[in-house]
């Protein structure tokens, strides 16, 4: 146990230091969370630290209900989001928080990021989401839980597998992502950042820019991820 606890601690740490190396964060403003779903445990960044004094110690172990089981530290106040993102998606096993710039000027403006290209259907099916604002009683009473409740209803509400589009916006605040560990998260945190510049000049160079056309979407997921993908390589060669 302590082993294997002490390697999701290493790797929720590592996922977490890799967010201000890609520029996704300034000062605290971001968290990384992996869940051992066979353990029933979450391990997440703990709450206001510094990430140039963060240690893979500090990382704080919760259960599948956000309640501190090992670590001094308080955890991320965005826990009870992760938490209920976790309890809704068992095919999810990581999650990273940020306010990234790019992200957050589509949040801020309450508008989805469109389909425009390639680079785009390549780790997205589709436009990236952004939910509705949270209302008054949801922010005064279980906020962070509220923003989680409200992830999760717009991906029923527009029939979105998590699985294809694997990050959101929520309105007036920012982007969260997800994968199958906390590695994967980070890139597409990473990419929903890129894609949200790219979307931003495009429509800044052309107002009237168009979407892609689906077929297009389809090729260039389907190659990646569907069951006939043929991108990259079978197994490693190098």
């Amino acid at each position: 146990m302590n082993h294997s606890l002490n390697l999701l601690r290493k790797r929720v740490y590592e996922a977490n230091i890799a967010l201000p190396k890609h520029g996704l964060i300034k000062f605290t403003w971001g968290n990384v969370s992996e869940i051992d779903r066979g353990k029933g445990i979450i391990a997440i960044k703990p709450s206001g630290v510094a990430y140039e004094q963060l240690t893979p110690e500090d990382i704080v172990i919760t259960d599948l209900n956000g309640n501190v089981i090992e670590g001094d530290l308080r955890p991320s106040s965005d826990l009870p989001t992760h938490v209920e993102l976790y309890n809704a998606w068992p095919s999810v096993h990581a999650i990273v928080h940020t306010h990234s710039t790019e992200a957050v000027g589509w949040a801020q403006a309450g508008c989805d990021i469109p389909f425009y290209g390639t680079t785009h259907a390549d780790y997205f099916y589709g436009r990236i989401p952004c939910t509705r604002s949270l209302i008054e009683d949801e922010v005064n009473n279980a906020y962070e839980q509220a923003t989680g409740k409200v992830i999760i209803e717009t991906f029923k509400e527009r029939d979105l597998n998590p699985h294809a589009v694997p990050g959101v916006i929520v309105r007036n605040h920012g982007p969260f992502t997800w994968g199958k560990d906390a590695s994967q998260a980070v890139y597409h945190a990473v990419v929903l950042e890129e894609l949200a510049k790219m979307s931003r000049l495009t429509k800044q160079i052309n107002p009237y820019a168009k979407t892609a056309p689906n077929y297009i979407m389809d090729k260039h997921y389907l190659r990646k991820h569907g069951p006939n993908a043929y991108y990259g390589q079978t197994k490693k060669s190098y």
